[in-house]
C-alpha cells in the first residue's frame, strides 16, 4: 500500500520514486497504445467506408460522454480515497461502496437501453451499450487496483486489453469480415477478458467486497468528492469531443472519419502525457504536504514542458515521413491536422498538471468554473468556425479552448501552490511552435529529416541542467556497473584457468 512517509524524503528519493512509477506506467500505456496505434492502418484498410468508421467514432465518443454518469465518476473517488487510506478497514469500505454503487448504476443503464430499443431503431445500440459497460468496469476497477498500490496489475489490465483488442480485431474484422461490428466486439470482449484474467490471477478486488458492511458515512464523503466532477465531465465532453458532432452535422460522416484518424494519431502524444499524469498524480498526492512543495512542483512542471516539446517535434516529423505507408490514400488528408492538434494536446497536458491542485486539496468543486468557461468557448467557436473553415475550424477551436483553460488554471493554482516558469521553458515552447513552419513548407523527405535533426539538437542543447544531470548520472552509473561486472567475470575466468 502507499507509504505516507514518502513526503518526508529528500527530493532525490521522491524523484527516484516518480521515475520508477513513470517506467511502470510507460510500459503499460505505451505498450497498450502501440497496439491500438497499429490497429489504425488495419481499420482504415478493412473498413473501406469512411462513414462507417466515422459512425463508430461517434459511438465511442458517446460512450466516453455517458461513462462518468453511469459510474458516478467513482473511478476518481476510488483512487483518491484508496491512495492514502490509513487501514485495511477503510480500503474494504471504499471497495465495497464502489462495487455496490457500480452494480446499481449498471442495472439502471440496462433499463434505459432496453427502453430505447423499444422506442425506436438505433444502429448498433446493444453493441454500443456493451462497449459502454466494458469501458465503465475497466475504468473503475483499474483505478481501484491502482489505488490499492498494485500498479503492475493496473498496467497488466491495459496491456491485456490492448493485446485482446488486437487479436479479436484480426478475428472479427479481418477473418470474419464483420466491419464496424467487429471493432465493437473486439473492444468489448477484450476488456471483459482482461479484467477476468487479472482478478483471477491476483485476487485483489473481490476479497475486499464485504456484504452487509455499513459504508454510508464513507460513501457520502466519496460522493461529495465525485459528484461535483459530473458537471465538469459534461463540459469536458463539450470541450474535447463535441467537435465530432459539429463536423458530422456540418461536413458529414466522411469528414468525421478523416478527423477521427487524425485524432487517433494525435492520441500518441496524449498517451505519453497520460503516462506522466498517472505517475505525477500518485507522487503529488503524497507530496502535497511537504515543506519544499513549491520548488519540487516547479521543477516537475518545467521538465514536463521540455519533454512535451521534444515529443511533439519528433513525433510530428517522423509521422510525416512515414504517413504514406501507414494510412490508406483516402485518409491521407488527416496528416495536415496532426501538428496543431499535437500542440493542443501539449497545452492540455499542462492544464492537467495544474488539475492536481484540486485533487490534492479534495476541492473538486473549484474545477467547474474553468471547465464551464472552456466548454462555452469550445461550443461557440465550433458553431462559428466549422461551417466556415471545415475541419480546420475544429482544430483551431481545440487550440484556443485549451489556451483559455491553461490560462485560467495557472491563475487559480496560486491558492494551492506557487509555481515558477523558468525563462528557458519559453524557449522550448518557441521551438515547438516554430517547428510548424517547416512541417507545412517542406516538400521533400530529406528536408523533413534535416528539420527533425536540427530541432532535436536545439532541444537537446537546451535540456535543463537538472534533467541532464539525472540522465547523465543514470547512464554513468549503468556504465560503471556494467564495467565492474565485466571486470568481475573476466577475473573469475582467469582464476578458473
Amino acid at each position: 500500500m502507499t507509504d505516507r512517509s514518502l513526503n518526508r524524503e529528500p527530493t532525490y528519493n521522491r524523484t527516484k520514486k516518480f521515475v520508477k512509477d513513470l517506467g511502470i506506467y510507460a510500459i503499460g500505456n505505451i505498450g497498450s497504445k502501440l497496439i491500438t496505434f497499429l490497429l489504425v492502418p488495419l481499420y482504415t484498410h478493412y473498413v473501406t467506408d469512411t462513414a462507417d468508421f466515422g459512425y463508430f467514432d461517434v459511438c465511442l465518443t458517446a460512450c466516453f460522454l455517458l461513462m462518468p454518469f453511469l459510474t458516478l465518476q467513482l473511478r476518481d473517488g476510488a483512487f483518491r480515497f484508496l491512495i492514502d487510506a490509513p487501514s485495511d478497514d477503510v480500503r474494504r469500505s471504499v471497495v465495497t461502496f464502489v462495487s455496490r454503487s457500480l452494480t446499481l448504476t449498471l442495472m439502471l443503464g440496462l433499463v434505459v437501453a432496453t427502453t430505447l430499443s423499444l422506442l425506436g431503431q438505433i444502429n448498433y445500440l446493444w453493441l454500443a451499450f456493451g462497449l459502454l459497460v466494458a469501458l465503465s468496469l475497466q475504468e473503475v476497477l483499474s483505478q481501484v487496483v491502482r489505488g490499492l498500490g498494485n500498479n503492475k496489475a493496473f498496467v497488466a489490465i491495459g496491456i491485456l486489453t490492448a493485446f485482446g483488442v488486437g487479436v479479436f480485431s484480426l478475428v472479427f474484422v479481418v477473418w470474419l469480415d464483420m466491419g464496424v461490428r467487429g471493432i465493437f466486439l473486439a473492444n468489448i470482449v477484450a476488456r471483459f477478458l482482461a479484467l477476468f484474467i487479472v482478478e483471477m490471477k491476483i485476487r485483489i478486488v473481490v476479497p475486499l467486497i464485504t456484504p452487509g458492511l455499513d459504508t454510508r458515512a464513507l460513501g457520502r464523503e466519496i460522493l461529495r468528492y465525485c459528484l461535483p466532477l459530473l458537471p465538469g465531465t459534461l463540459c469536458w465532453w463539450l470541450t474535447g469531443s463535441s467537435d465530432r458532432w459539429f463536423i458530422m452535422h456540418y461536413l458529414g460522416l466522411d469528414a468525421n472519419g478523416i478527423y477521427a484518424v487524425a485524432v487517433r494519431f494525435t492520441g500518441v502524444v496524449s498517451t505519453l502525457s497520460l503516462v506522466f499524469y498517472q505517475a505525477w498524480q500518485e507522487t503529488s498526492l503524497l507530496q502535497y504536504d511537504s515543506d519544499d512543495r513549491n520548488h519540487f512542483f516547479s521543477q516537475m512542471l518545467n521538465g514536463y514542458i521540455y519533454v512535451l516539446s521534444f515529443i511533439v517535434i519528433s513525433y510530428a516529423f517522423v509521422l510525416k515521413i512515414c504517413y504514406g505507408w501507414l494510412v490508406a490514400p483516402r485518409y491521407q488528408e488527416s496528416l495536415a491536422y496532426i501538428y496543431p492538434m499535437g500542440i493542443s494536446m501539449m497545452i492540455f497536458s499542462v492544464a492537467a498538471f495544474f488539475d492536481m491542485g484540486y485533487q490534492c486539496a479534495k476541492d473538486t468543486v473549484r474545477t467547474l468554473p474553468a471547465i464551464v468557461l472552456s466548454a462555452v468557448v469550445n461550443v461557440a467557436l465550433n458553431m462559428w468556425l466549422v461551417p466556415k473553415l471545415g475541419i480546420w475550424g475544429a482544430v483551431t477551436t481545440l487550440l484556443v479552448t485549451y489556451l483559455v483553460l491553461v490560462a485560467y488554471r495557472w491563475h487559480d493554482m496560486h491558492r494551492y501552490f506557487e509555481l515558477q516558469i523558468y525563462p528557458s521553458t519559453m524557449g522550448y515552447l518557441a521551438v515547438a511552435l516554430i517547428g510548424a513552419v517547416p512541417f507545412y513548407l517542406n516538400r521533400a523527405m530529406w528536408q523533413d529529416v534535416l528539420c527533425l535533426v536540427v530541432c532535436a539538437l536545439v532541444l537537446i542543447m537546451a535540456c535543463p541542467a537538472s534533467l541532464r544531470e539525472k540522465i547523465f548520472n543514470k547512464m554513468y552509473n549503468k556504465t560503471r556497473v556494467r564495467a565492474l561486472k565485466d571486470k568481475y567475470v573476466n577475473r573469475h575466468k582467469d582464476i578458473e584457468k
